[in-house]
């Protein structure tokens, strides 16, 4: 077969990619080398610092776990507090300004170009250090640190049945993919950062041995999140092949432009990608996997998926609404609403209907208020759908994030603290604790009241606010009434529970004894608590200034 039919595409090929190519590789002469470079992507290894810090530190524990004795094998846990403080630290030099990286290389920045153009595209990054990345990264690192402090406790009291050197190693894993998903700017890093963060999260639930509820709790959140991996990567690909892009910036521009041929397609996909998101934020009906998952893996791990897990759900869900599809919030606004709506009072309800002597019932309660909790963080995402200020909207869910992880990891703290005592960590067996540990019910009830939103907790009170504002705001005037009857609602849980502190004790007292871990972390929740309560406008400044 003769090859000179092919020879006249291929010449023209060649001479399109060396008009449009980097300088540089005009010079060199070759259109190939002008194609290599305009793909040439930067590394700024500073920006990328917080999430490669913890999954170097992951790895690290894992190989020293191979030579540590099992006397010794405590002091993994320390390596890893060190390492995610030291993660969380390399936040402080990102404040400067916005970074960028992982980009492609063009010359121009102007729109003209048909998609998949890199010279008339504008400037798309893979991973971008802004400030929404930087406060969820701040989120979940110490919300990751939290949780750490609580497992060294809980793996000294359980160190037969729970492998230290592979939970170390799979808590980092998972805390670097959660790092990761935030600073996301194309849907492939995107789908990979929530891999990362939940894959490490199945075996944690799962790693005490021997332990059948640990196994099903496991089994039920894998089953859940596989789903919802399966759903987002079809609607993935649909998106995908209707705009010929996967960086979210690049999809605001071509989405509304799609060809009439492939609007249904491309209307799916991003109808598909919302739902997956919306499994990785226990949304009802997404929800199922919640309580029996938190009740059957370990608490420190329970404590971390119901903030950083849930940090994970939230931001991506934030990129792929606000940054990614703009142009369908007519879709996904009213879709979020009644999302919310749905979540917010089946998570109080199930909350409410809990027995204050069944087994567990304080994490199980905890649980169900988790849900509850997701959904008034679903409001304003849902308000940015119908606002002129997307980003003003976004910032009331950042801020409420905020106030909920330190409070909720401060409420799991204690609970670790009465679980040490009292096995079955019922509501029950935390009457009289104020005559036992009055530091630490005082504490306690403080982190109860700000996730109830009364005072002192003037920072829960606050995050309300700004929720009920967005939803005002944005005309979602019905979804602001049914806040108000869902708060009504927690209310009864929460002072049920708060009032049961100050009661006189039956039977016999224990006094729980809290080791110096978990005092580091009850009073670390109790600091920002006191101090997000103090100026609780700065936290919605902060949250709410240059998102994106």
């Amino acid at each position: 077969m003769s090859a000179q039919p092919l020879a006249q595409p291929l010449a023209e090929a060649a001479a399109s990619l060396a008009s449009s190519a980097h300088p540089l590789a005009q010079q060199l002469g070759h259109p190939l080398a002008a194609s290599a470079a305009s793909l040439v992507q930067s590394v700024d290894w500073l920006a990328v610092a917080p999430p490669l810090i913890a999954a170097v530190v992951a790895l690290g524990v894992l190989v020293a776990d191979l030579f540590l004795p099992e006397s010794r094998k405590n002091v993994l846990g320390w390596i890893s507090v060190a390492g995610l403080a030291a993660a969380a630290l390399m936040l402080l030099p990102l404040l400067d300004g916005d970074r960028a990286t992982f980009c492609l290389t063009g010359n121009g920045t102007g729109t003209g170009a048909g998609p998949g153009s890199l010279t008339g595209a504008p400037r798309a990054c893979s991973y971008t250090a802004d400030h929404f990345t930087l406060v969820i990264q701040l989120l979940v690192l110490g919300g990751a640190l939290l949780a750490a402090l609580l497992s060294i406790t809980t793996l000294d009291d359980d160190r037969r049945r729970v492998p230290s050197g592979e939970f170390w190693f799979l808590l980092l894993s998972a805390t670097a993919g959660a790092a990761l998903l935030p600073a996301a700017r194309d849907l492939a890093t995107l789908i990979v950062a929530l891999e990362v963060a939940s894959l490490p999260a199945f075996a944690l639930v799962g790693i005490r041995h021997g332990d059948r509820r640990s196994a099903e709790a496991a089994l039920k959140f894998f089953l859940s999140s596989v789903t919802a991996t399966a759903v987002s990567l079809m609607g993935v690909s649909f998106v995908y092949a209707s705009t010929g892009t996967l960086y979210l910036t690049q999809l605001a521009q071509r989405l509304p432009d799609t060809p009439g041929q492939l609007h249904t397609l491309a209307q799916t996909g991003v109808v598909l990608t919302l739902i997956g998101f919306a499994f990785k934020t226990a949304a009802v009906p997404f929800h199922f996997w919640v309580p029996d998952t938190y009740v059957g893996a370990p608490l420190p791990v329970a404590a971390y998926l119901s903030v950083v897990g849930k940090a994970v759900g939230f931001s991506g869900l934030i990129l792929v609404t606000v940054v990614a599809f703009p142009s369908y919030a007519d879709v996904w606004g009213p879709a979020l609403a009644v999302l919310a709506a749905l979540t917010m009072t089946v998570g109080n309800v199930g909350a409410l209907r809990q027995q204050a002597t069944r087994a567990r019932s304080a994490v199980r309660l905890l649980a169900w208020s988790s849900v509850g909790q997701a959904g008034y963080l679903l409001v304003p995402i849902a308000a940015a759908g119908y606002a002129k200020d997307a980003q003003k909207a976004i910032g009331s869910t950042v801020a409420y994030a905020l106030m909920y992880a330190a409070v909720n990891l401060g409420a799991f703290a204690v609970a670790a603290v009465v679980g040490r005592g009292r096995a079955g960590n019922r509501i029950s067996d935390y009457r009289g604790l104020y005559a036992t540990n009055p530091v630490t019910a005082l504490l306690m009830a403080f982190f109860l009241l700000c996730l109830a939103g009364l005072p002192p907790g003037i920072i829960g009170l606050f995050a309300k606010v700004t929720v009920f504002s967005a939803a005002v705001g944005a005309g979602l005037g019905w979804l602001a009434v049914v806040m108000a009857v869902n708060v009504v609602i927690a209310l009864f849980y929460y002072l049920r529970w708060t009032a049961l502190l100050f009661r006189a004790p039956e039977g016999e007292t224990v006094r729980h004894r809290i080791p110096a871990p978990l005092t580091a972390a009850i009073a670390l929740a109790g600091v920002a608590g006191v101090a997000l309560s103090g100026a609780p406008q700065l936290v919605l400044r902060f949250a709410s200034t240059g998102l994106f």
